[in-house]
């Protein structure tokens, strides 16, 4: 079972949801960089279950612990450990789902594939995992905002039917806080939290769009053919719990549009370096990036666990009926921000230190 993601910048997580830790080791990262608790706590609290009343009431503190990698506030350039404690772990509230598959949850397909599962919450399969990848982002990002100055913003782009009308082009880090919905405009915020909570009060939970914004990426991060960023971005992306699409730029609405609308014609910035009119290719072409804006959106299913009746069988092949209890999201999106983040900023800074290793010889 593979727990690694990256090629130069990689992290590696561990634990399950209802398990006593969850927990990530971080190699490839530079020395000397400065790093403390409070910076990677900062992301994971907008993570964290339980911070308002649309979200999950499990009350996880999250409190990282880092156990190695870091001297005197900076970092050594050895493996960066970093503990999570669970401690508010419930694992007796799935007895009763022991025997029993849930719809939509990866219970049937993990005992399918290893003939064991641990049916205390999803195991590896649970949004709990995430903090880990949060807590791995956040020393990811710290490396991207001294090395290259690049700043990485996410927002709740859509809640089922509703649209935030937050710009990618300016929307602020301060707009998106402003609402526990992290949408970034005022009035799709206060109907998207009557929606969430009809939703929680029906039984039932909504899906939605999260969209991310990186600024200040330097041209040439990215490979032509399979490691394309692009290609990178949307495995992270897509490897999230409860991921069901990716698009970059125009995304799908490129396939309405012709090729004199769609292309980004080049002008002369004020650095010298060529500049595009519009950013319909999101920032990245031919797999690698450009300089503009990199701009992608990742859209997130309903929450599996709704309190409304389903159908479902139980490991002898007996139909029975499933109301699920417990504490789960109404809807995933609020607290998707931050980890959508988290792994953008892991790709980045994987192909910044990719790039460090390519060297352009000059024969003239």
């Amino acid at each position: 079972m593979s727990s690694t993601w990256g090629h130069t910048f990689r992290i590696s997580t561990f634990g399950e949801s209802h398990g006593g830790a969850i927990g990530v080791t971080v190699e490839g990262c530079p020395p000397r960089l400065a790093l403390d608790a409070e910076a990677i706590q900062a992301d994971l609290d907008r993570r964290r279950p339980g911070q308002s009343r649309l979200t999950t009431q499990r009350d996880e503190a999250d409190r990282v612990r880092i156990l190695s990698g870091t001297f005197e506030g900076r970092t050594l350039g050895t493996p960066i450990g970093m503990l999570i404690p669970n401690s508010d772990a419930r694992p007796e509230a799935y007895e009763d789902l022991r025997d029993v598959y849930r719809p939509s949850h990866a219970d049937y397909v993990t005992e399918a594939k290893y003939g064991i599962r641990n049916w205390q919450g999803g195991g590896r399969a649970s949004a709990r995992e995430t903090a880990a990848r949060v807590a791995g982002g956040a020393v990811a990002r710290r490396l991207l905002a001294v090395a290259c100055d690049v700043r990485v913003l996410a927002w709740v782009a859509q809640v089922h039917k509703i649209r935030s009308g937050a710009d990618p082009a300016t929307v602020t880090p301060e707009a998106v806080e402003a609402s526990p919905t992290r949408c970034g405009d005022p009035e799709a915020a206060e109907r998207m939290v009557a929606a969430i909570a009809d939703a929680r009060r029906r039984g039932d939970s909504l899906g939605g769009i999260v969209s991310c914004v990186a600024r200040g990426v330097p041209a040439g991060l990215g490979e032509p053919v399979f490691d394309k960023l692009e290609a990178d971005l949307a495995k992270a992306l897509l490897s999230l719990p409860a991921a069901r699409g990716f698009e970059i730029g125009s995304g799908f609405a490129a396939a309405s549009m012709t090729g004199v609308e769609h292309n980004d014609p080049f002008v002369a910035g004020p650095d010298g370096r060529p500049r595009t009119l519009s950013n319909h290719s999101g920032g990245v072409q031919g797999g690698i990036s450009n300089g503009e804006d990199i701009v992608v959106a990742v859209a997130f299913k309903p929450t599996a666990t709704i309190a409304a009746e389903q159908r479902t069988v139980d490991r002898s092949g007996q139909e029975v009926a499933l109301a699920a209890r417990g504490r789960h999201d109404p809807c995933v999106l609020p607290r998707a921000v931050p980890i959508v983040e988290a792994m953008v900023c892991l790709v980045l800074a994987d192909h910044w230190l990719r790039q460090r290793t390519v060297a352009v010889l000059d024969d003239a």
